[in-house]
């Protein structure tokens, strides 16, 4: 290979461009918030975000901790380059736990990244010239080979304890090496650029001490996106063909999609505190943000010397939430899906309206001929997003609850710790979750093998008002969108998300 020179190490954004950020506050500029289906969020995909799963893990030998995934840059196409789907390194990733049940969050886990870039040149003719693409060489499948890489990311990991901006903050360390960065793998280029990205993406898992929680493990990469909707049938007014049909339709419209995964492996008595082990409440409550400044300035003339295409500054706001799936999507009303993901869990008595009083119900009443649940409020959906479930035996007694003690009303995504997995294999695993009295799927957390569209379709429509005391107007429809989760795709390991789709399948050639 040609010599490359010229190698220069750079910051996106210089001290002086966070200075001038600064100054630029009076300009107001500001952000709001949604996923999706929400009006801004379509503007900032990279800080979009798309899913997020919570369950005990199933890993042989890590029964004793919980795994957390936050999605985020939906819809990626896997040859979406030359730039791919880096993350913003102006912007804060957050995974938020509540395990007191106040709705406010007791521990956070903070992302931050950081662009480290080279000017990678070639000789043509006798000048060096710097190339268009990522990469000039092979990747992998070990350590990465900086000289042929022209820009990848670093990740810091802090821990913060109560208030998110405000609390004690600790940063997380490389077990294996004790510093505080860790890599983020390049997307799946293609084969000739990655010839076994599987093997490069496992080298990016890291054991990680976690302070105040002991170890982990951790990784930040591209993955095979997880879930499976009917996409364009649900959001054109419901329009599912055979929504009683067999649930298996082939009717993924994401199955040839890749999204960004953050997952963390944490010991289960980190997150539930001194609660579980003094016998107390094992439930947690969790969800995700994304958060940006509130400043941005467009500069007219960017260079290669850290004074990049914008200058950001002043405190992180908040643009992105999700805790339990499609509640942005599907309930919540549109005129107020960007106050949705600006707002914390311990305001959300302010949407309460969109879970007492849902209108998901009449449109599949009007779409689907299915009878529309006339219990109001929705007890079964208050509980199913806002509080968390307490199922009646029929005894007297308690078949499974998944709410906290005292629990302040807030959507997020609840988890019974206590729950065994119901199967260290995803195979396995009942995808109808609790609906299939399968007490570790969803909504007891979220795995990646619930099929959360089907079990919401059927929640929305009553399939759980009988254990509340009232009728099923519907006697359990076989609600479905057509699509499943395809199973082949996951692994049996963490991060549990399959290996993501190549941008060229093509065979390695010289």
């Amino acid at each position: 290979m040609d010599a490359i020179l010229n190698r220069s190490k750079t910051l996106k954004r210089s001290a002086l461009a966070v200075t001038i950020a600064g100054l630029c506050l009076t300009t107001g500029l500001s952000f709001a918030s949604s996923h999706r289906e929400a009006p801004f969020i379509t503007e900032t995909p990279k800080v979009d975000g798309t899913d997020f799963y919570m369950f005990r893990s199933y890993q042989p030998g890590h029964e004793n901790t919980i795994t957390l995934i936050a999605n985020y840059l939906p819809l990626q196409d896997a040859y979406g380059g030359p730039n791919y789907f880096d993350l913003d390194d102006d912007a804060i990733y957050e995974i938020h736990i509540d395990n007191s049940g106040n709705a406010k969050e007791d521990i956070t886990f903070q992302f931050k990244f950081n662009d480290i870039t080279e000017d990678l040149q070639l000789d043509i003719g006798g000048q060096m010239v710097s190339v268009p693409l990522k990469n000039i060489g092979g990747i992998g499948p070990g350590a990465d080979a900086t000289d042929s890489v022209q820009v990848r990311q670093e990740y810091t990991v802090k821990v913060i304890r109560g208030d998110r901006r405000t609390g004690a903050s600790q940063t997380a360390t490389n077990v294996s090496t004790g510093t505080e960065t860790f890599r983020k793998p390049l997307d799946n280029i293609g084969t000739k650029s990655i010839p076994d990205y599987a093997a490069y993406a496992g080298n990016h898992i890291y054991d990680v001490a976690i302070p105040g929680c002991g170890n982990g493990r951790v990784f930040v990469g591209q993955r095979k996106e997880a879930f499976a909707v009917n996409l364009g049938e649900i959001f054109d007014l419901v329009n599912i063909a055979n929504p009683t049909g067999a649930r298996d339709q082939g009717l993924d419209e994401l199955a040839d999609a890749n999204v960004t995964s953050f997952a963390l492996e944490v010991p289960t008595t980190c997150l539930t505190g001194t609660a579980m082990t003094a016998g107390g409440d094992p439930v947690i409550g969790g969800w995700t943000t994304a958060s940006v400044r509130q400043a941005r300035v467009i500069n007219p003339e960017p260079t290669a010397d850290g004074k990049g295409a914008t200058v950001e500054g002043g405190a992180y706001t908040q643009v992105s939430r999700l805790g339990m799936p499609l509640v942005n999507e599907v309930i919540i009303g549109l005129k107020d899906k960007d106050r949705f993901n600006a707002s914390e869990p311990d305001a959300d008595g302010q949407f309460a309206t969109y879970a007492t009083n849902p209108t998901l119900p009449k449109l599949l009443n009007i779409v689907a001929g299915t009878a529309e649940p006339q219990v109001f409020p929705r007890k079964d959906l208050v509980a199913t997003f806002l509080t968390g479930v307490s199922l009646p035996d029929g005894s007297g007694g308690v078949l499974f609850s998944n709410q906290p003690e005292g629990v302040k009303p807030s959507e997020m995504l609840r988890l019974n710790t206590a729950t065994p997995a119901a199967d260290p294999s995803a195979a396995n695993q009942d995808d109808l979750g609790l609906l299939a009295l399968e007490t570790s799927g969803f909504p007891n957390g979220r795995r990646p093998v619930d099929d959360v569209v089907d079990i919401e379709l059927r929640a929305a429509i009553g399939a759980l008002l009988p254990f509340f005391g009232e009728t099923d107007p519907n006697g359990g429809a076989p609600l479905t969108d057509g699509a499943v989760v395809d199973r082949t795709q996951l692994l049996a390991e963490f991060p549990y998300l399959g290996t993501p789709i190549a941008g060229s399948p093509n065979p390695n050639t010289p």
